[in-house]
This record gives C-alpha cells, structure tokens and sequence, in this order.
C-alpha cells in the first residue's frame, strides 16, 4: 500500500504546484497581460475555454461540463489503475500519477471558474505554441512517459 500512497503523491505535488501557479498568475496579471522572460518565452494570463491548445474552445459552452465529465471519469479510472499496478511497473505508474495530477488541476479549474487558466507561452519568430499550464505538462509528459514505457515494456507478458 505504501508505493501506492507515493504514486498519488506525485499526483497530489502536481496539483498543488499547478494551482498555486495559477494563483500566483491570477493574483499577478490580469487577463491578456504577458511579461516578456527570454527571446522565446512570455508569462501570460489567458483563459482557455476548450481542451488541450485550446480545441473545443468556441464550442458554446458545453464543453465546460463535457470536459469536466471527462476528467472525472478518466480520473476515477488512472486512481484504480494506479492502485492494482505491480511494483515492478513504476514507470507506469510515475506516467498515470503525472496524467492524474495534471487532470485534476485542470478539472478543477474547470469547475470552479468555468476556464482552465494557462501562463507559459513559448514563441519562435512570430509563431506561439499554445499557451500551457503546470497540470498541462504533468499530463503531456505522463503521456510521454507512458509510450515509453509501452515500448520497454512491451515483452513483458501483460
């Protein structure tokens, strides 16, 4: 049980580091502000009414509840799935941690203010990556970690 206890730890630093930051961009900027950081990085207050870059976001409202839906679900399933890995699958289950901690940040964003709220705007010659959040990368690199695993993993009889 313990090992399972440091998985949703992880989880639980994800979605603490990302509301604090939230807080602080919140409390810091108001929407629409940027700081410029480097060449190729801004802080930025933005909303973002739809999914991950912004899909979905003019999609008139329902997406706030379909999302939040989602996330709730996909939630329940990464904390049941976490708790029945085996131990020898840790990077697994470090992936499932970082995907359960990004979710909830954003879900919780969701829910409560009806936008997930997004600061980290990369930029190259007049081209910006969708701006992004601390829950983001969780989620972004889980999936990445979860590739990775599927392909060490892959002879290993599951």
């Amino acid at each position: 049980m313990p090992r399972v206890l440091c998985w949703y730890g992880i989880a639980l630093a994800v979605l603490i580091a990302d509301q604090l930051t939230k807080a602080w961009i919140v409390g810091a900027y108001s929407y629409g502000d940027s700081t410029l950081i480097t060449s190729f990085f801004n802080l930025v207050r933005v909303h973002n009414y739809g999914a991950a870059f912004s899909f979905l976001s003019d999609a008139g409202g329902w997406q706030r509840y379909g999302l939040s839906v989602l996330a709730a679900i996909v939630s329940v399933i990464i904390v049941v799935w976490i708790s029945r890995q085996p131990v020898q699958r840790w990077l697994e289950s470090l992936a499932l941690a970082l995907i359960l901690g990004g979710a909830l940040g954003n879900l919780y964003d969701r829910v409560t203010l009806g936008y997930v709220v997004d600061f980290l705007d990369f930029h190259w010659s007049g081209h910006h990556f969708p701006a992004f959040n601390v829950a983001d990368s969780g989620i972004s690199v889980g999936a990445v970690l979860l590739i990775i695993d599927v392909f060490i993993n892959r002879d290993d009889g599951r």
